[in-house]
């Protein structure tokens, strides 16, 4: 009898503790959690493929940091910089499609690369899911002080040999002047920078005369007499130098401008596109995102991801058949 009893105070003991197993973890047998299934899961990585400090860099912190507070989990940024932002855009859509790791793409990744790299280095939005577009930066150019450049007529009227800087090969700045160059049929010299500052000192020393660069680093210099504005490369006249005419309507079919967007791995489920969609939204609310864009010189340009793969299809179309049409090499060759 003392056995039976207990046997059966065992069994009882090892029912009760099945029951509070089941209970812990959600009557799931399999020992998931009935949480594992819901996003976020845990940090939401943010990946961006251009260095850190750059403009789209701080883009990507300023986003992130708001949408960290919406989703209510960190959201750290990862800077793997390398081909324009192909490194880390292909590595992120290869990941597992659960909203936890994100991209901060380029537009010109997508629409201007592929006119400089071989077919097999492109990056296609096919593999992406595209969740909100953000900002525009747009493009100047600007000429030294002491060439006495003022317009795009002074340029093509000038009887010296002119020297064009810009920011890299296969670069928005790059394609907006080697296109109003070749319309404008101005013969010169192309002098490729690594980036936006030593092309902006180059046209200050006037070791070049004309450089295109993006507006938040030209701006300074601008305001302080440095340079001279010609043109600004954006399809209207831009908000924070207003005064200066766009190429279009200096008579050029140059609509050049970087914008810039959030994506993830190609196939979200619904709950996590709507929630990180909404937390993007959220972000760019905030006046601290506000007075970051003010502060860069960036447009807002808050569009769906429907939206941007629209725009970015068509930018890539026009920008292949205007290279084609002038003759123009991006590579170089």
């Amino acid at each position: 009898m003392k056995n039976r009893m207990t046997r059966r105070a065992l069994f009882a003991l090892t029912a009760a503790g099945t029951a509070l197993a089941l209970t812990a973890c959600g009557g799931n047998v399999g020992g998931g959690s009935a949480e594992s299934g819901k996003f976020p899961s845990g940090p939401v990585t943010m990946t961006v493929g251009q260095a850190p400090g750059g403009s789209t860099d701080l883009i990507a912190r300023a986003a992130a940091e708001g949408m960290a507070d919406s989703l209510g989990v960190s959201m750290p940024v990862v800077n793997k910089p390398g081909a324009n932002g192909a490194l880390a855009t292909k590595e992120v859509a290869a990941m597992k499609a659960d909203g936890q790791n994100l991209v901060l793409l380029n537009a010109s990744l997508i629409t201007i690369t592929p006119l400089a790299v071989s077919e097999e280095e492109t990056v296609s939005l096919d593999d992406l899911d595209v969740l909100m577009g953000l900002s525009q930066d747009d493009y100047v150019m600007v000429a030294s002080k002491s060439s006495g450049l003022k317009t795009v007529e002074d340029i093509k009227k000038s009887d010296k040999k002119l020297s064009f800087g810009t920011t890299g090969v296969g670069t928005g700045s790059q394609l907006a002047q080697e296109l109003l160059l070749a319309q404008a049929d101005i013969d010169g010299t192309t002098v490729p920078f690594d980036s936006g500052s030593p092309a902006l000192t180059a046209v200050m020393g006037d070791q070049v005369q004309v450089s295109t660069i993006q507006l938040g680093e030209a701006k300074p210099q601008i305001d302080a007499g440095a340079v001279v504005p010609i043109v600004v490369f954006s399809k209207e006249r831009n908000e924070f130098l207003p005064e200066v005419p766009t190429a279009i309507e200096a008579g050029y079919e140059v609509p050049v401008s970087q914008y810039r967007a959030i994506a993830a791995p190609k196939g979200l489920s619904d709950e996590a596109k709507d929630k990180l969609v909404e937390s993007i939204k959220e972000a760019t609310k905030a006046d601290s995102y506000k007075s970051f864009n003010e502060k860069n010189l960036l447009t807002t340009h808050e569009i769906s991801g429907e939206e941007v793969v629209s725009e970015w299809t068509e930018l890539a179309s026009t920008y292949k058949k205007l290279t084609e049409e002038h003759g123009i090499s991006l590579a170089g060759n």
